[in-house]
């Protein structure tokens, strides 16, 4: 018995935060830096396909540096609102009541917290305390595609009830106002935050049909986090296009191979949008073209990369377009630290 998606919810934050107003402020704020090399990282922010974020706080708070445990704090609190808030209109849209869900999957990367915070979100919900609890904590962007791989494994084993997948990332809570690197300013660029909830059940919408996950070996240091005094400090490495153009297609065809499927029986893919690049990456690797990657730039132009929940969001897109086939075999694809690929196997 596979699981069908019953329904999607999303959340961001209140601040809208132009992608112009951030390159601005960069340029005062990246001091760090000689004025040649700020100038051509700053032509960064004009390439990421980005228009608008949302973050948790306005652009003039960031310039100051925040100490760990007040960012954290701030995490604790307003990623259990986002999660909330996600949570509640996923479970409108499948018409399931919270009762029903007997497992949460809870996905972040951007804080930290024992409990961990489904045991608060469960409460707030008035899920049944009995429900089993996963929570994900370390796959960065990969989180959204690794969570509703996990939740669809949960409810092959709860025939009666659903699971609900959440994605919480506040990326602009890690940022590190002291740290002048390339890696951060790539980020700065990039990253905002959002919120994403899935309900997964067994009757009705589209079933996933099974999953994969391949990593590169000895690929640690591509993405990911380092712990200094300031808190986490972004790791980027600029071979990520490079490494999808080179690794991903082969990657991808070894995880379909499990299922006797390959490339070419593929109709939709259902993309997490890193940037620009990796969009581009991927039309080269997958052949990904139309609706594909319409979907993730969308997403992307409007709201950013936030990490974990952003594939969520695309798949949310595809869903509200109700433009794609009954029978078509989709795969939503992520990509994380460790340079590792999770797909998740989807017939619509």
């Amino acid at each position: 018995m596979h699981a069908n998606i019953l329904g999607v919810g999303t959340a961001v934050p209140a601040h809208t935060i132009a992608q112009t107003s951030v390159r601005d402020r960069a340029r005062t704020h990246f001091t760090g830096l000689s004025d040649a090399s700020r100038e051509r990282l700053l032509r960064i922010y004009e390439n990421t396909g980005i228009e608008r974020r949302f973050w948790v706080n306005d652009v003039e708070w960031y310039t100051t540096q925040r100490p760990f445990d007040e960012r954290n704090a701030q995490w604790h609190e307003q990623a259990l609102d986002m999660a909330e808030e996600a949570s509640r209109a996923a479970l409108a849209a499948a018409g399931v009541e919270a009762s029903q869900v007997q497992a949460v999957v809870m996905v972040t990367t951007s804080g930290i917290a024992t409990p961990s915070p489904e045991a608060y979100l469960i409460q707030r919900l008035g899920i049944p305390l009995s429900a089993t609890r996963l929570p994900i904590w370390g796959l960065g962007c990969a989180g959204g595609a690794a969570g509703l791989a996990r939740g669809a494994e949960l409810a092959t084993l709860r025939p009666k009830g659903c699971v609900l997948v959440v994605a919480v990332e506040l990326c602009s809570l890690t940022f590190n106002a002291l740290d002048h690197s390339t890696s951060n300013v790539v980020a700065s660029s990039l990253f905002a935050d959002g919120a994403a909830a899935v309900v997964l059940g067994h009757e009705g919408g589209p079933e996933i049909v099974g999953s994969f996950t391949r990593m590169l070996p000895e690929s640690y240091d591509v993405m990911g986090w380092d712990v200094v005094p300031e808190g986490l400090r972004v790791r980027f490495a600029s071979s990520i296009p490079n490494l999808l153009r080179g690794e991903l297609g082969n990657l991808i065809r070894d995880g379909l191979a499990e299922y006797g499927l390959s490339q070419d029986d593929v109709g939709l893919w259902v993309l997490h949008p890193g940037g620009a690049k990796v969009l581009t990456a991927y039309e080269e690797a997958l052949e990904a073209a139309g609706p594909s990657l319409e979907a993730s730039a969308h997403v992307l132009r409007h709201y950013g990369n936030m990490s974990s929940p952003t594939v969520l969001f695309v798949l949310q897109h595809l869903l509200q377009q109700g433009q794609v086939q009954p029978g078509t075999n989709s795969v939503l694809l992520a990509l994380g630290p460790g340079f590792a690929a999770e797909g998740v196997i989807i017939r619509w």
